[in-house]
């Protein structure tokens, strides 16, 4: 992967002065609840700057990149996470992928988003229309990925990623993204709160917890003014008992590179590689799930099909 420049002076100072991004875990009820706090204010405008994302892209890409970074929690060592999205309103999905060392990637399916008509509100229900939302979880040292999906019924990617976790796993849980724009339309602060329910939790608990949900502080609005994941979770959390058990640095990351296009284009057919020959040069493939680009000339191409035509 390539990353982008962030062009923006101010906003790069603005970013340089912000605790890095990370996820902080935290048990709080006795051992009973889980609590994954992300900070992801870079994550996101580096996600901006790679795939070129306007300010309506940049929110729903940005909250998938939340989301996936929070629920990377879920899984440990070099398991991954995927949360795909397939939907019928303008979106048309979207499709993230997150290790649990905290890397993320995913891109939106139709980027930019095309409207008929400007949006009046931030309700994002038309904005997907019908559709499923899939996690998998992907183990390692498993032969079969583990994978649960639902419908899409609130077309709000935190209420159906709650919906998902009480249908599919049986298991309560409440999800909050929060993405805090400047007046200039500039990402100033982003993150994420996950708390899921385990063994032992009980329903006083959750009342109390879906309680304190409602009166959350703006997330988005305290990681802009310097506040860390670790410090807002031990706020917003303090009546629990909150525990931090694990800091996992986290950010926009991918394994492509120009030699893994390489090796794809070494396995095509013969006829199509012999297409590609007669097309126009350089030849330029991008990476969907990071935007990056790698430009190939003719002499390399042909350097490359040699061995084959």
């Amino acid at each position: 992967m390539i990353s982008e420049a962030i062009e923006d002076k101010e906003l790069n100072e603005h970013i340089s002065s912000l605790p890095h991004d990370g996820r902080e875990v935290f048990l709080i009820e006795n051992g009973t609840v889980r609590v994954s706090v992300v900070s992801a204010t870079r994550m996101v405008n580096q996600m901006r700057a790679n795939h070129n994302t306007g300010l309506l892209e940049t929110y729903i890409l940005g909250q998938g990149y939340i989301a996936g970074a929070l629920l990377s929690s879920a899984v440990k060592g070099n398991d991954r996470i995927q949360l795909d999205i397939e939907c019928g309103g303008p979106i048309g999905g979207m499709s993230i992928e997150a290790w649990a060392s905290g890397a993320v990637r995913g891109y939106l399916r139709h980027n930019p988003i095309p409207l008929e008509k400007p949006l009046e509100s931030l309700d994002t229900s038309l904005l997907y229309g019908p559709g499923f939302l899939t996690v998998t979880k992907i183990l390692e040292g498993s032969k079969t990925p583990f994978s649960g999906q639902i419908m899409l019924a609130h077309g709000n990617l935190a209420k159906d990623l709650a919906q998902y976790y009480q249908e599919s796993e049986q298991t309560p849980s409440l999800f909050y993204l929060s993405i805090r724009f400047d007046s200039k339309g500039r990402v100033w602060g982003a993150g994420g709160v996950f708390i899921q329910a385990l063994p032992g939790c009980g329903e006083e608990t959750l009342e109390k917890l879906q309680n304190a949900s409602s009166s959350f502080s703006d997330l988005g609005k305290a990681l802009s003014e310097g506040m860390s994941a670790s410090e807002y979770g031990e706020k917003e959390f303090e009546a629990f008992s909150p525990e931090h058990i694990a800091h996992i640095p986290t950010g926009f990351s991918c394994p492509c590179s120009k030699e893994h296009f390489e090796s794809y284009m070494k396995g095509l057919p013969a006829s199509e590689k012999e297409a590609i020959l007669k097309g126009k040069f350089p030849l330029v493939l991008e990476c969907l799930n990071c935007g990056t680009t790698y430009s190939f000339s003719k002499e390399e191409t042909e350097n490359l099909f040699r061995e084959d035509l």
